[in-house]
């Protein structure tokens, strides 16, 4: 694996060339990352130069149509699916909701669905409040000491063939772990259900190729993968042309608009072709000029996940050798995302506050996670440290974090 070129890669960025965040260390990634250049060009160029009704004939209105048309079909190929079954929306939160709404009247009578304790609120509980529409709910549990969640337990839930949909994250986050989605996928399929995998927290450190793990709907988040603030869902098209539409009536035989009440942001649709400008212009200056856009994502990912695997395993051991902090999720970088949470004494808001006053930029609280803590036993209330971090990061960051730590633990 070639090492990643950090500074080509932060010179993609501007947040890191501007003086009110000279010094600061960036560790509340998992809420937002930084914007990378490709998008904000973008973006402010609609604003200038195209921000008129799209898909009109006249040059301003046809190319801002072309650019957000741009960014579904290019972000369709680096996630390995077809163009049409890339949507988007206003966050990530508001394209489940307006899924489960097409569940909701698609379930059959006597139909259960599955979901865990180890989400993000967004990616389960909509889907909890279907049992108010006569949906049985099963949960799938974590272990309450690790947070692992063990497909074991799935199969269970799985046996009586009435469970028609199975949500799960690819990564929590609070709790880090990665998920093998592609064996969860094929346990659900066996079943008869389809699978609606949340990629919010894992997206960002690689863009997953969607095709080969096989998800019915794969959802994450535009302003966390660099881009703006949108939600991305790939939904596949047996299933997507299977449910409701929940668009206009006369949208319902397009499969990308058909799970969009409302029109979409024109400005941020054609900047999320920013996104994968960056990525290309990634695999490209590590040797894949000459592979395709799926090759190309698959190359940045693995860049990516490289560099923070790196980073991540001093950091972890740091961690697990302090007795007055509980860690929680895997001590090894491989088997979880760059994202860190720390129970200790102290509220996790309290402890991010300390760390401010030394350029570490982190946070506290529960993260909209207050399921899979509370199932951990750790009060949501007192919550957590979250320091999150992406390939951008560097190592004298990591460095700096660790003696910050020493500091106010």
């Amino acid at each position: 694996m070639t090492d990643l070129d950090l500074s080509f890669v932060r010179s993609q960025f501007p947040a890191f060339t501007q003086p009110s965040l000279e010094g600061q260390a960036f560790f509340e990634n998992a809420g937002g990352s930084y914007p990378c250049a490709p998008v904000v060009e973008r973006l402010a160029r609609f604003y200038r130069e195209r921000k008129v009704q799209p898909y009109a004939p006249y040059a301003a209105s046809r190319l801002g149509g072309e650019e957000m048309d741009e960014a579904r079909a290019r972000l369709a190929a680096i996630l390995g699916v077809e163009t049409d079954e890339v949507s988007f929306g206003p966050s990530t939160s508001q394209n489940t909701y307006v899924l489960a709404q097409a569940f909701r009247q698609w379930l059959p009578e006597g139909a259960a669905i599955v979901v865990t304790d180890q989400d993000h609120e967004a990616n389960t509980g909509v889907w909890r409040r279907l049992a108010a529409e006569g949906v049985e709910v099963r949960e799938w549990r974590i272990d309450p000491e690790t947070g692992h969640l063990d497909p074991a337990r799935l199969a269970p839930l799985l046996e009586d063939g009435r469970v028609k949909l199975v949500c799960f994250p690819h990564c929590s986050n609070v709790v880090g772990e990665i998920n093998p989605v592609a064996g969860i996928v094929a346990m659900a399929h066996a079943a008869g259900a389809h699978a609606c995998v949340d990629g919010v927290s894992y997206a960002p450190h690689g863009l997953p190729d969607v095709g080969a793990l096989g998800a019915d709907i794969y959802l994450f988040s535009a302003y966390k993968t660099y881009g703006p603030h949108q939600g991305i869902m790939v939904i596949r098209r047996a299933l997507g042309e299977a449910l409701p539409n929940q668009g206009h009536s006369f949208n319902g035989g397009s499969l990308y608009k058909r799970f969009t009440p409302a029109g979409p942001d024109h400005a941020q649709v054609a900047a999320s072709a920013g996104i994968a400008d960056y990525l290309e212009a990634l695999a490209d200056r590590h040797g894949g000029a000459g592979l395709s856009a799926r090759e190309k994502g698959a190359l940045a990912h693995d860049l990516m996940r490289g560099h923070e695997v790196r980073l991540l395993q001093p950091l972890l051991d740091y961690l697990a050798a302090r007795n007055d902090v509980r860690l929680l999720g895997p001590r090894k970088a491989e088997g979880r995302a760059p994202t860190v949470a720390l129970a200790c004494d102290r509220p996790g808001e309290e402890i991010a506050a300390a760390l401010a006053p030394h350029g570490i930029m982190a946070g506290g609280g529960d993260f909209y996670a207050v399921r899979p803590l509370t199932a951990m036993g750790i009060d949501p209330d007192h919550g957590v440290l979250r320091m999150s971090f992406v390939h951008y990061t560097s190592r004298d960051e990591v460095d700096r974090l660790i003696r910050a730590l020493d500091e106010v633990l």
